[in-house]
């Protein structure tokens, strides 16, 4: 069972810039509470995402002491996979591949066959400096524009990242418009026809349908989630503000309820609790 934590993704839309010392502050206590992973920040163009410019002064002053989490960082391009291979000390980078050639072009500039070349450059510098390369299916479950999509279209893109020797896929509900067909399909169906990949869960969600959404992907094989304490963050253009990254404290509970054992230290888990309110 695998808890990815996403700071990053909580803060990353947010307009007031989070001061680094807050950053360093919430990401350490994050990583006292036994999550697998903690999605720390982006090593991208600081004029595209500018809450994320401080990501490599974030990361000099993370203490991975006595902490068991792996660090994952977002990259757009192979320059950000360089830096972060030359910085070091991160486990996973994370890339977004979109379902959706237009969402695509609108999130890193590029269309999906350029984006599939990125991918392959990214991951020939993750096997020489360590790290693993984490491919997210953005629009995995359905897009707003219109662009062709169904389930099958999934396993066709997953095809191509065996291929490259991708070996963690996370579907990434972009919208909030997966729910319990679509995901019990998606899981269901490349699980068990791609066993050499491990299948994660970023859903977005309205906080009404979030328990049904964990559950159903959890019912579907998925072992390994993301999320965000408080349900931070999630997509602008999604068409319910309300519509957000699943909260780590529901995912937890869930979790629990269905007899999974998340690994949780609870008293520093309540103590990252108690910071979000100043930290966003």
């Amino acid at each position: 069972m695998k808890i990815i934590e996403c700071p990053r993704d909580a803060m990353q839309g947010l307009q007031k810039f989070i001061s680094t010392e807050s950053k360093i502050s919430y990401i350490n206590q994050l990583l006292k509470v036994g999550f697998d992973t903690v999605d720390f920040g982006s090593l991208v163009s600081a004029k595209a995402i500018p809450q994320m410019r401080d990501t490599a002064r974030v990361l000099e002053s993370l203490d991975r002491k006595n902490s068991g989490s792996k660090l994952l960082a977002i990259v757009a391009n192979l320059r950000g996979a360089q830096t972060a291979a030359d910085i070091g000390n991160i486990d996973y980078l994370g890339f977004p591949l979109s379902l959706s050639e237009t969402f695509q072009l609108r999130n890193t500039n590029r269309t999906i066959d350029q984006a599939l070349l990125t991918v392959g450059e990214i991951q020939n510098v993750c096997s020489t400096h360590q790290m693993r390369l984490v491919t997210y299916l953005s629009m995995g479950f359905g897009n707003p524009y219109g662009d062709p999509y169904d389930p099958d279209l999934a396993g066709l893109f997953v095809e191509r990242l065996v291929n490259l020797g991708i070996e963690i896929v996370s579907l990434a509900d972009t919208i909030g418009v997966s729910d319990r067909e679509n995901i019990t399909r998606l899981f269901k169906s490349l699980i068990p026809a791609y066993p050499q990949v491990e299948f994660g869960a970023h859903l977005h969600s309205h906080p009404d349908s979030a328990r049904e959404k964990i559950e159903t992907a959890y019912h579907a094989g998925c072992r390994r989630f993301d999320s965000a304490l408080k349900g931070y963050g999630g997509c602008p253009m999604a068409h319910d503000r309300m519509v957000g990254n699943v909260a780590t404290e529901v995912l937890i509970d869930c979790l629990e309820n269905m007899g999974a054992d998340p690994a949780i230290d609870r008293q520093e888990l309540e103590t990252a609790l108690l910071m979000v309110p100043n930290v966003f």
